[in-house]
């Protein structure tokens, strides 16, 4: 049962090591140039056929088994988060307002160490493996730029990996179906006619119409969306006024909403500027409104989540799995991944050993997320079962 977490715990102080230097120099957005070439030297000695990317500085590897087969895509993402890093940790990220703190250095490295112990199994491998690295899923889409350069070109299944430290070591989970939300930003002016604060009645004031536009969003989501096929609506930033004595002419205030079907977020679309003209226009104000969808709903395949329930029971121990029991409204890059390939993705506990309570540890993208390493080694045996695994797998772990 446990071969493959041997063969992952053999890689592991490579893999922490690896992991500790790409934190320490965290690159953003689709240009991670320091972290490129740190990948390519540590596979530089695998018997893999490597080659960039010429859109974004990504890496792709192929490691061709000894009989025919399936190509079987593993992917990580590289880049940092536009943040600081309040850790103390000894490999804390050098570089200010870069931080790893979506864990996209542990998925690197994890990756890294699983072309190791399969390049060790080659004899293995039915078909091929290729490793996908890849900049920019921090809302630059750079799967999609990968994707049109031909990284999915003959791959037949697609696997990837995402930390959670708010789930203990030991334990991955994942669902069929949505398993994250497709977003949408929202942008807007409110646009009245400014004027004198003690004569209000002399102005259109854009305040009152924006406050009472944004309490009516909540409403019509409430109301207008199905509860079994949710909306979250977040109005995160409002901006109105100068000085204490002036009514300003424009109000300004943007958010994001997360769906999980493409038919809510398509209607949700509907409801909002519906409810903001109507109701700017009640206050005798404009709406300037610009909406822009983001990533797409990530939708596991129904058959590539049974085979990973099966993978991660083998090669962890039969209770390692968790089916969770809801989408999470954050969103994925590797959702274009998914539309176009059957595979899924699924989620690893790394809670710190130092936390009691994983729901209480700091959480993917706060200041003070730390992960425990040793859940690393789960992380490597799950991409290297998933890339060996050749059975035909029929059932729904949800049933």
């Amino acid at each position: 049962m446990h071969e493959l977490f041997d063969a992952a715990a053999a890689v592991l102080p490579d893999v922490v090591t690896l992991r500790r230097d790409l934190h320490r120099h965290p690159e953003l957005g689709l240009d991670n140039p320091a972290t490129q070439v740190r990948v390519m030297e540590a596979l530089s000695d695998l018997p893999l056929d490597i080659r960039s990317g010429t859109g974004t500085t990504s890496v792709v590897a192929d490691l061709n088994g000894d009989r025919d087969g399936p190509t079987v895509l593993l992917r990580a993402d590289t880049d940092a988060l536009p943040m600081t890093e309040d850790t103390g940790l000894e490999f804390q990220s050098t570089v200010e307002g870069r931080a790893h703190a979506c864990g996209h250095d542990a998925h690197t490295a994890m990756l890294v160490g699983a072309a190791r112990v399969l390049s060790d199994r080659r004899h293995e491998i039915t078909g091929r493996v290729r490793f996908m690295f890849q900049p920019g899923e921090e809302g630059f889409a750079g799967a999609r730029v990968m994707i049109n350069e031909g990284v999915l070109d003959g791959v037949d299944r697609a696997f990837a990996l995402h930390i959670s430290p708010n789930q203990r070591v030991g334990v991955a989970s994942c669902r069929p179906g949505a398993v994250l939300a497709g977003d949408t930003s929202i942008t807007c002016t409110i646009t009245g006619r400014g004027g004198h604060a003690s004569a209000p009645y002399g102005a259109t004031d854009p305040i009152p119409a924006t406050a009472a536009i944004i309490t009516a969003l909540q409403t019509a989501v409430t109301r207008e969306i199905d509860v079994f096929d949710p909306t979250v609506l977040t109005i995160a930033h409002v901006v109105a006024g100068t000085t204490t004595n002036v009514i300003p002419e424009t109000a300004f205030f943007e958010g994001t909403v997360r769906c999980i079907s493409e038919r809510t977020r398509e209607r949700i679309r509907e409801v909002l500027a519906r409810t903001i003209h109507g109701v700017a226009e009640a206050h005798g104000c404009t709406a300037n409104l610009e909406m822009v969808d983001g990533y797409p709903v990530t939708m596991n395949d129904p058959t590539e989540a049974a085979r990973f329930a099966e993978v991660c029971t083998s090669a962890l121990g039969d209770d390692s799995y968790r089916l969770l029991p809801a989408p999470s409204m954050g969103g994925e890059d590797f959702a274009y991944v998914l539309r176009e390939v059957p595979g899924v993705m699924a989620f690893l506990g790394v809670c710190p050993a130092d936390e009691p309570n994983p729901r209480a540890a700091p959480s993917l993208h706060s200041n003070r997320m730390r992960l425990n390493e040793d859940g690393m080694a789960h992380g490597v045996a799950l991409h290297v079962g998933m890339a060996l695994h050749d059975g035909a797998t029929e059932s729904d772990p949800g049933n």
